[in-house]
């Protein structure tokens, strides 16, 4: 009875010493996180972290140890992209006249708010006008906002372009009139007066290894291929494209989602993340989701068109954000990740988010390292390693002895 009793305790402490690292070991890398002086902090990923954790980030913990206790810390990782807020406006169209000049439209906002943008829609769609934007508080004296503002519709086999949204800064008017320069009556069917705020979100710059450009004249197509150092998450790309004359072509944006080998040498496959139209009405920039990636290909469709001249290229992502709480200040953390199998943490702290204090001072985050335990556990599970199977018989045969002494002595 002794003997068994004996042996269940000793085989409890291997299952406790086993269950010291059972957090930790299944995570391939760590990150020591230094800094902490304060129950909230904040955190940015590292570029290089991005290359070894899953894509939707399911494998990142944060772990203290202190001692032989090992405690999970509780975090929201947060995007810190654009956060745009449109709010349409009423208003009531008062008059529509015309004169050698144009076509005019007065629209009255009865409560005076302030608007940036306005939405046109016609009825027609193959047009070029030049449009002017007036406000006015009495409807008799006016002041310009746009001038010579040009909007435009293209429909045909090759195309499909609108540009008809009026931006410009903040304006508080009880009238805004639009003048339209056309040869023909505009058949407008709706418009929107909208007030849109923008609070930029925390970008990063990627690091360009180089582009190509070729043009590929049986396709009709320019391509640009581009290459990172680093995966990194992307979310904004900005072009600077020419020509002699006015463009507006069809184009896509696609990411690298696996490489293979192949006899032609390393061969990638493409995922679409954005499509849209390249225009010299419009800055040629664009934002689309945020999409971790160290590859990129470009394709413009010139049709029957010459070339564009692309002379410049800006890529950028949100930043990731981990807000985290240290219940113990004076553990020993570190941030792990690497493991394709982990599911993600569920932490109640984020139905309790808007208690979160705000100005949050920020922890550093350590270089990559491989994670111990991890390896240990890879290389040989507890009990096929020999060091503890000659340690456990040695135990056993000192224990069934003393047991078989002290029943012969008995």
């Amino acid at each position: 009875m002794m003997l068994k009793k004996t042996i269940k305790v000793f085989c409890l402490l291997v299952f406790c010493v086993g269950m010291a690292n059972a957090q930790t070991n299944i995570y391939k890398f760590k990150r020591k996180i230094t800094g902490i002086n304060a129950t909230w902090h904040k955190l940015a990923l590292p570029d290089e972290l991005y290359k070894n954790a899953t894509a939707g980030f399911e494998d990142l913990r944060i772990f203290g140890i202190s001692g032989k206790d090992t405690i999970e810390v509780p975090y929201l990782l947060k995007q810190r992209a654009d956060q745009i807020n449109t709010k349409e406006i009423s208003f009531k169209m008062i008059n529509q006249s015309a004169n050698e000049k144009g076509y005019y439209y007065t629209f009255q906002s009865p409560g005076g708010y302030t608007i940036n943008q306005i939405n046109l829609s016609f009825k027609q769609t193959n047009f070029d006008w030049q449009v002017t934007l007036e406000g006015s508080n009495d409807n008799k004296e006016w002041f310009s906002i746009l001038k010579n503002y040009r909007i435009l519709s293209i429909q045909n086999t090759d195309t499909n372009y609108e540009f008809t949204t009026l931006k410009f800064p903040d304006s508080k008017y009880q009238y805004f009139r639009i003048a339209i320069k056309s040869s023909i009556q505009p058949d407008l069917i709706a418009a929107k007066l909208n007030k849109t705020d923008t609070v930029s979100g925390v970008y990063k710059q990627a690091n360009l290894l180089t582009y190509h450009l070729s043009n590929d004249a049986a396709q009709k197509q320019t391509m640009i291929d581009v290459n990172l150092k680093n995966p990194v998450p992307l979310s904004y790309l900005k072009l600077k494209a020419q020509s002699d004359f006015d463009f507006y072509r069809s184009f896509k944006i696609e990411a690298v989602t696996d490489s293979f080998k192949s006899e032609k040498g390393m061969q990638y496959n493409y995922a679409q993340i954005y499509e849209g139209t390249i225009s010299s009405l419009e800055e040629a920039a664009f934002t689309f989701a945020n999409t971790i990636t160290s590859k990129l290909r470009i394709t413009i469709q010139n049709n029957d068109n010459k070339p564009l001249r692309i002379s410049h290229l800006e890529i950028k992502g949100n930043v990731y954000e981990i807000i985290a709480r240290f219940d113990d200040t004076k553990s020993d953390y570190s941030l792990y990740y690497g493991n394709e199998k982990a599911t993600a943490p569920s932490y109640e702290i984020e139905k309790f988010e808007s208690k979160i204090p705000a100005g949050l001072t920020t922890v550093l985050v350590g270089e990559e390292e491989k994670n111990p335990a991890y390896a240990i556990k890879t290389e040989k599970p507890l009990f096929e390693n020999k060091i503890w199977l000659w340690a456990l018989m040695t135990i056993i045969i000192v224990l069934l002895g003393w047991f078989s002494f002290k029943m012969l002595k008995n």
